[in-house]
């Protein structure tokens, strides 16, 4: 019998029209749905819906819709299965905010508390660094150290990006660092940077001269999972003074520790350290495997967890559900 763990995405895996037969199909997909918009105090099943679509990738719209389809899909799973998420899986993961979706999944936040807390965090990493600043790059075809060996050379000003000629900040002179770091280890030869936008750039440059099979900046925002994220991380910090996750009903793999975590603290702290902390998704497929992990379940947008879980762990099924069509496969499945 296959050993299943439940994975939640995260932010680039939403898509205009998201949960829109999903919601036509199920009434316990509405009700999330609603919910949602409820507490929010907003259309967000609209906007998921039917777009625009630059609405939906405000970043403090998409970490909610995507919680908030995710949520759909297992209350569909678990109505039309008949069973709850602690009889299937035995453990449970997310990538990024798809982390919040794994806890509000295993009950150590409500559906209301995950879309408060998602909406105030995609406010603050908006605003923790201003438009232009920050930037984040995928570099493909590499593993981890040769990621960091790069990111550490590119974090050092050069003598050429400097015009004699203009009054330069002393933080932008020669020789002075710069913010450029690991954001996710997605596995499979796939790390993503983040930083200073200067310092990104760079680095794309750089790791052409290391043989890296592509590089390429992302269209993003903001700098996330990096340093620049700190006052974000506060702003997180605060909210879980009003707000302290339970025990989850199943444990949960952290993105920081890419470990299993039950206790509400360590999930606390873990939750704000992973604002400005690496994604280690290739080392919690990893760990979920080595606990004997046999089957991955991505529950919600897009496949992007599937797929990263193949390159990883080869040996592991895996298998998404967004749709109607593919819980009925899922649910044959489990």
């Amino acid at each position: 019998m296959p050993v299943h763990a439940f994975v939640f995405p995260g932010q680039g895996s939403q898509s205009v029209g998201m949960g829109r037969d999903l919601a036509a199909a199920f009434a316990a997909a509405r009700e999330v749905f609603q919910e949602v918009d409820d507490i929010l105090e907003q259309k967000l099943a609209k906007l998921m819906f039917e777009g625009p679509g630059e609405d939906l990738q405000l970043t403090e719209n998409t970490q909610p819709a995507l919680m908030a389809m995710s949520l759909a899909v297992l209350r569909v799973l678990e109505t039309e299965g008949g069973f709850r998420l602690p009889q299937k899986a035995i453990l449970v993961a997310g990538h990024s905010l798809g982390e919040y979706s794994a806890l509000a999944a295993a009950g150590s936040f409500s559906v209301a508390d995950a879309a408060r807390l998602l909406k105030l965090r995609g406010r603050a990493m908006q605003k923790a660094v201003a438009p232009g600043e920050g930037a984040m790059a995928a570099l493909l075809g590499v593993e981890m150290e040769l990621a960091l060996k790069i990111c550490a050379e590119a974090a050092v000003i050069p003598e050429r990006e400097i015009d004699p000629d203009e009054e330069n900040d002393p933080a932008e002179m020669p020789g002075q660092r710069q913010v450029v770091e690991p954001a996710n280890d997605n596995g499979g030869g796939q790390v993503v940077i983040s930083g200073h936008r200067a310092a990104v750039e760079r680095a794309i440059e750089i790791a052409k001269t290391h043989g890296v099979r592509r590089a390429m900046l992302l269209p993003v925002s903001a700098p996330f999972h990096s340093a620049l994220m700190a006052p974000a991380a506060n702003a997180m910090a605060d909210a879980f003074e009003r707000v302290m996750p339970r025990a989850p009903s199943v444990p949960l793999v952290g993105n920081v520790s890419a470990a299993k975590q039950t206790d509400p603290v360590a999930i606390r702290n873990g939750l704000i350290a992973q604002v400005t902390a690496t994604v280690r998704w290739r080392e919690c497929v990893q760990a979920m495997t080595a606990m004997g992990v046999t089957s991955f379940l991505e529950l919600g947008a897009g496949r992007v967890l599937a797929g990263l879980v193949k390159r990883i762990a080869p040996d592991a099924g895996a298998m998404s559900a967004a749709t109607p069509a593919e819980i009925e496969t899922m649910l044959k499945a489990i």
